[in-house]
Order: C-alpha cells, then structure tokens, then sequence
C-alpha cells in the first residue's frame, strides 16, 4: 500500500499525481544561501573559539537546517486529481488533507507567469460555488499544460455526466 493509497476512497482511480516543481524551493534556497555566506564571512572574521566564530557556526547550521526542513515538505506534498476529487497532501510532522470534490469545482484559471513559462510551471485556481475550500491556489505545478489539459478533461467529462447539475440544451441544426 502506497501513501497515497491511504487518501483515497474505494475505485477510486489517481489520474495526476505530482508534486510541486523544483523552482518552488529557490527562493528559501537563495534565503539560505545568503544567509550561510554571511556566516562564512562572519566565521573569517573571528578567531577559533571567540564568540563571533560560535556564532558564524549557529548561523551556517541554521541556515542548512531550514533549508533541509523546507526541502522535506517540498518531497512530501502531493497534488492529486482523481476521477472524483483534487487533494493536496502535505506537512511533515501534522499530515494534512485538502479535499475538493469535482462536482463542487465551478471554475479552474490556468495562470503561467514569465518565469513559470522559462521554468516550466505554472499554477491553477480552483474555485468552488460560493464555498471556501480547503485550498483554492496551488503554485509552481510542473508540466502544467499537460495538468491543465488533463484536469480539464476531467472537469468536463465529470459534468457531462453529472446530469443532476448540468443541462445541456438541445438544439436543432437545419440540414441541407
């Protein structure tokens, strides 16, 4: 049994499952980074054993460890679309759950930003009737054309056959 496996219902079937794109991470990357230079400069400055060194080493390792903390969340959070719903599963210590039905989804805007369309990522917001969701803006997807045009399908297909919410008038072409 899977992870997910546990999140999911009975014939259930995961359509998308990805988790969010690497550019998520740069800008704490590049936080980090910085911060860890500045603890190299501090560490030149100070002698071995004087408080500014001990100090340059705290802030090195602090450094690292939010970057690796941040860098954990990043492997375990999944964005799903099933055949009846879209999760998001994330949190490390606290697992948590996003759910949205697909019968509930009233509206998806695609969004690609220029540095999303160098990268290759780009974000969906899922809107709901009147409702507030569990989540509603999900960045930095990666392959988010193919995301786009699967969660699409998925959307139609899903109230094409939901009959009980959806109508579709008929209309009468004249023949030749």
């Amino acid at each position: 049994m899977t992870d997910l496996d546990k999140y999911l219902i009975p014939a259930e079937n995961a359509i998308v499952q990805t988790h969010r794109h690497w550019a998520s991470l740069l800008k704490i990357g590049a936080i980090c980074g910085g911060v860890f230079v500045v603890g190299l400069l501090l560490l030149g400055l100070g002698g071995d054993g004087q408080p500014i060194a001990v100090l340059a080493v705290l802030v090195m390792l602090a450094s690292v460890a939010v970057f690796a903390w941040n860098y954990a969340e990043w492997r375990v959070e999944q964005f799903v679309v099933t055949d009846r719903r879209v999760l998001l599963i994330y949190g490390i210590l606290t697992r948590k759950v996003g759910v949205m039905p697909l019968g509930k989804v009233t509206d998806l805007t695609y969004e690609r930003s220029l540095a999303g369309r160098l990268l290759g990522y780009g974000a969906f917001v899922v809107e709901s009737a009147g409702q507030h969701q569990a989540f509603s803006r999900i960045d930095f997807l990666p392959t988010p054309d193919q995301l786009y045009h699967d969660v699409s399908t998925l959307l139609f297909e899903h109230m094409r056959y939901d009959q009980r919410r959806y109508t579709y008038p008929t209309v009468q072409l004249p023949r030749d």
